[in-house]
């Protein structure tokens, strides 16, 4: 069939406004209404519950800052993937170079410098007890219930990659008893569509499964300048099964299995300035058309509630399987190397790992928390690339073992201590083989292995009712390893294991009668050894090299029901972080001084939400429809492009708008991205004095949706 076309702006087809409006009038059974009757009467915020240490607590309570986002949020913000979230988080930023294979992720500021490979991480995805690299931030967030992102390091509870946070991403489970779902589909310019589907059934008393299901689609918002047409047509589908057997009220068992297939994705270097028409010079167009990446994620749980403790063992298993042909065009690649050509560069990827986690730990409401627990994990990677330059094969193993525990202990009324400790043995086989175009092959073999102790101590105090304040301390290392990147032997020298200290002082507040809740941190952290890159675009040689840095800072969020259906949110990232010694890089791109801000962090970034629910009167035979408005402002403050601080990103607004009417289980929904049209830069690379690349935003863009509850 042909492809969708879009409508004129500001024009909606009106049969198929009127067709849609009127599913609202259809009865539903088995679901609670999208939104109350009359949402002037809720009065107060409801309380946050999280499972940020494996066992559902208050976010209020815990000594560490906790940012919660729940499906409602997910869906209105349109934070389809997981990339969407990152950037939409401040404190948090993302680097995944316009492609679907890779990302470098920094949480205030912490994070590789410039990464090795994919296994170079400071912050972990953990979906439904399942560790991800971050790398996959093209992964869809399909039928989530909440998202937690925890800020400072984690290793204590999330192990390995959670020097700088975690990501806790907790998807919707089966429901004994329960038949019904969801379905949802938008259409938007530039090609935009969406469609999903959730159906939850009973298998008899004891028994239930869940199926989720999506696929969504868009142009890539830049050309080919040749042609004139989208340089290509991105796609992904993901789904996910899940099992829930509880054969008797203190034991339950969850099997899941996912999958998340993108295609059409590539890591775009773009010629800055973009202009007004952003676009790559290509010979032809679908050079990347058969480009793909999959994930499959597989995992079973067992929990078993104990008379004094809770039993958990949890078994999974992930394959990602990825073959990405990576343009240049040759507006880069002219001044680049003085040849006008364009530079494919084919990267072949395919990787398995396996973890196991047995853990024991108090009940849930147990006047005194504690877990414990063994990890193994293992995994097997090959990266390999290949370009004009030759082919380059690297292969690499690891294994880590780990035992952990951490408790909460109160002392008295009003005081709690927090102990947490980890010890991890980890160990890395690494085998290359270099084919540089006009020398001679070589190869490499090297292993390396790492103990790592890290955790933390906290003081939590209950200043009242209403408030809680606590100081904590973490310690969070990430393990050394090996160049993935390397394009000859002498690179492929190990570099050093980092180490993170941070120091937190925090408060959370209920405050109004439940009304307001405002938190705030200031927290300051050295990270011993960090990881960076010193790439040479001349030769396309690199090589790894450790560096220390520091950042300190101050963050707030709040929410705030101010009554007639109008509810505020907000969180703010001020953000002071630098190199703390210079480095000596050996490339065009020049070394790295002490004091170089940290690449791609602001100092300042802000978010903004105000929602607006309002009953309507009765029209065109809906059943007490409501007015549901979200208008969402995202501020990021000027930011250095890399570690030599070559030139600066500039600072942007993004502006969000979804207006919708919900009549029952029924929600019709026009959204707005980005309408200030701000084609900011999502990353930049510096090639020579006056030539650097990058990466445009989307721009503008417009679409109507439909999501109904059964």
């Amino acid at each position: 069939m042909p492809p969708l076309q879009p409508w004129p702006p500001g024009r909606v087809c009106p049969s198929l406004a009127a067709a849609l409006l009127a599913c609202a009038a259809l009865p539903a059974a088995g679901q609670a209404p999208a939104a109350p009757a009359d949402p002037e009467s809720i009065t107060t915020l409801p309380a946050i519950t999280v499972q940020a240490r494996r066992s559902a607590e208050q976010a209020r309570d815990l000594p560490l800052t906790v940012q919660v986002m729940d499906e409602v949020e997910l869906e209105e913000r349109r934070l389809n993937h997981l990339e969407d979230l990152l950037r939409g988080t401040p404190g948090v930023e993302v680097n995944t170079w316009g492609g679907a294979s890779n990302a470098n992720v920094r949480i205030r500021g912490i994070g590789s410098l410039y990464q090795s490979g994919p296994d170079d991480t400071s912050v972990v995805v953990d979906v439904d007890g399942v560790p991800t690299s971050v790398g996959n931030a093209a992964l869809g967030l399909l039928d989530v219930e909440q998202v937690e992102v925890l800020k400072g390091p984690q290793n204590a509870l999330f192990g390995r990659s959670s020097s700088a946070g975690a990501l806790n991403i907790r998807t919707r489970r089966p429901v004994l008893g329960h038949t019904g779902g969801h379905a949802r589909a938008e259409a938007g310019s530039g090609h935009q569509h969406l469609a999903e589907g959730a159906f939850n059934l009973p298998l008899g008393q004891r028994a239930a499964a869940r199926l989720a299901l999506r696929h969504n689609a868009q142009d890539y918002d830049y050309v080919n300048l040749n042609t004139g047409k989208p340089v290509s047509h991105p796609r992904d589908l993901s789904w996910r099964a899940s099992l829930l057997w509880q054969p008797q009220a203190a034991t339950e068992v969850v099997l899941r299995a996912s999958g998340h297939d993108a295609r059409r994705y590539q890591g775009s270097m773009l010629l800055r300035p973009y202009g007004d028409a952003p676009g790559q010079s290509l010979s032809r167009d679908g050079l990347i058309d058969d480009n793909r990446r999959q994930i499959g994620q597989y995992a079973v749980q067992l929990q078993h509630d104990l008379p004094w403790a809770r039993l958990t063992a949890a078994s999974s298993h992930e394959r990602t399987d990825s073959d990405v042909i990576n343009m240049t065009g040759s507006e880069v690649v002219l001044p680049m190397l003085g040849v006008n050509m364009e530079l494919p560069q084919r990267v072949l990827e395919d990787g398995t790992n396996w973890n196991h986690d047995l853990r024991l730990a108090s009940l849930p409401g147990s006047r005194t928390f504690w877990v414990a627990g063994l990890n193994h994990y293992h995994s097997g990677r090959r990266y390999m690339q290949s370009h004009p330059g030759g082919l380059f094969d690297h292969n690499m193993d690891t294994r880590a073992s780990a035992i952990y525990g951490e408790a909460t202990w109160p002392l008295g009324q009003q005081l709690k201590l927090t102990t947490g400790l980890r010890h991890t043995r980890e160990r890395k086989n690494y085998d290359a083989f270099y084919s540089p175009r006009g020398f001679a092959n070589a190869s490499d073999s090297r292993s390396l292995s790492d103990g790592l102790t890290t955790g933390r101590l906290g003081l939590g105090w209950a200043a009242s009712a209403q408030t809680n304040v606590y100081l904590t301390y973490a310690r969070g290392a990430k393990a050394g390893g090996f160049n993935e990147y390397a394009t000859q032997a002498a690179d492929g020298v190990p570099y050093l294991s980092s180490k993170v200290d941070t120091l937190e002082l925090g408060v959370k507040n209920e405050l109004a009668g439940g009304l307001l809740h405002l938190n705030a941190a200031l927290f300051a952290s050295r990270v011993k050894n960090d990881h960076l890159i010193a790439f040479n675009p001349s030769t396309l040689a690199n090589q790894y090299i450790n560096a220390d840095a520091r950042s300190q800072g101050l963050e707030l969020d709040a929410q705030w029901r101010a009554g007639g259906g109008l509810t505020f949110s907000g969180a703010l990232s001020w953000i002071n972080g630098d190199i703390r010694r210079d480095v000596v890089t050996n490339t065009p791109a020049g070394d790295v001084r002490a004091g170089n801000r940290l690449p791609d962090v602001p100092r300042l970034s802000a978010l903004l939400g105000v929602q607006w629910q309002r009953a309507l009167p009765a029209f065109w035979s809906l059943r007490s429809p409501v007015l549901n408005t979200r208008l969402t402002l995202r501020h990021v403050g000027k930011r250095a492009a890399d570690v030599q601080n070559s030139f600066d990103l500039d600072s942007y607004n993004k502006v969000d708008l979804r207006l919708s009417v919900i009549s029952g289980n029924t929600e019709l929904y026009l959204w707005g991205d980005n309408l200030l049209n701000e084609r900011y830069d999502l990353y930049g690379h510096h090639i020579a004095p006056g030539l650097s690349a990058g990466m445009p935003a989307r721009g503008r863009s417009f679409g109507i949706g439909l999501t109904h509850q059964f």
